[in-house]
């Protein structure tokens, strides 16, 4: 990469415990190089779990046509980042809100502000995931780098007693939270720059897992048609201008007439795409989206068109 440190990450690490008490120490840009190679730490560390995520991703694409979730839980920085990636899932993917879920220890209060002691409550983790109804159809992912956080435990602990895919993310292999899971993403990011501080590597590795899970099981669920994404929202003009440069590509039509099968869809894109590929109205692509869960290259194949 382009002006990247030649400092060696291992080098880094050993200065890191070698003079911690000297960070404040350093200058800005000695600074930014020790971030910037704990940064490709948790990358590596991330990739290290490819395998491990991968049945993540499998275990969700298995689930979801039975009407199954995904499920994000945890506390703090953790809670935050499960919650980022759920909320992006709708937009992004055109998924139900209440088929990606995210749980934080202390409630919606704590997206913004530090609850304190919520992440103690392990009775609280438990009836969480009793409350929404957890089940065999739903992959919950439960995110702490310590893996010993009780509320998180306490969560992912009842979501496998009810039978659901139980999935740990944490830097500790030997941890609670990786003992008590079906699939254990173990991502071992090592010493933190800032020592304690797990919103940084640790932070860093859960956010690309959450990313990797989330975006590979609906490419697989037929979300994204080569690289486009084909069930993107449109409740804004930058997304209506996207929708629209999309179905005048995979449709194949000029923009008019682009503009007009939005139109006719009600501004839904999987309809638009359907309706212009296949050739049928708006209700023949509304149920063979529905018989396909959503998946636009097989509700396609299902009107005839070529997916």
């Amino acid at each position: 990469m382009q002006g990247a440190p030649t400092t060696t990450s291992s080098a880094v690490t050993a200065a890191r415990r070698g003079s911690a008490e000297g960070l404040h120490e350093l200058s800005t840009v000695r600074l930014l190089q020790l971030l910037r190679v704990a940064d490709s730490e948790a990358i590596a560390a991330a990739h290290a779990a490819a395998e491990a995520t991968a049945r993540a991703v499998d275990a969700l694409v298995e689930v979801w046509p039975r009407g199954g979730r995904l499920v994000y839980v945890g506390t703090g920085t953790s809670g935050r980042i499960g919650a980022l990636d759920a909320a992006e899932c709708r937009p992004t993917f055109g998924i139900d809100e209440e088929r990606v879920l995210a749980i934080i220890a202390g409630g919606a209060a704590a997206l913004s502000r530090a609850v304190e002691g919520a992440e103690d409550d392990e009775e609280a983790g438990a009836a969480a995931i009793a409350d929404i109804g957890t089940g065999p159809d739903d992959v919950v992912v439960a995110l702490s780098a310590s893996g010993a956080t009780p509320f998180t435990c306490a969560a992912l602990e009842e979501a496998v007693r009810r039978g659901a895919c139980g999935v740990a993310v944490t830097a500790d292999r030997s941890s609670r939270l990786a003992g008590s899971a079906t699939i254990p993403i173990i991502v071992a990011v090592g010493d933190e720059v800032v020592d304690g501080s797990t919103r940084m590597k640790a932070g860093t590795a859960q956010k690309l897992v959450c990313n990797a899970i989330s975006t590979a099981a609906f490419i697989r669920l037929g979300r994204v048609w080569g690289n486009r994404m084909v069930a993107v929202q449109t409740g804004n003009a930058k997304l209506r201008r996207r929708a629209l440069a999309i179905v005048e590509a995979l449709a194949g039509v000029e923009a008019e007439a682009a503009r007009a099968l939005l139109e006719a869809a009600g501004g839904d894109l999987p309809t638009a795409l359907v309706m212009g590929k296949a050739g049928v109205d708006r209700a023949a692509a509304a149920e063979c989206l529905r018989r396909a869960h959503g998946n636009v290259p097989q509700a396609l194949r299902l009107a005839g068109g070529d997916g």
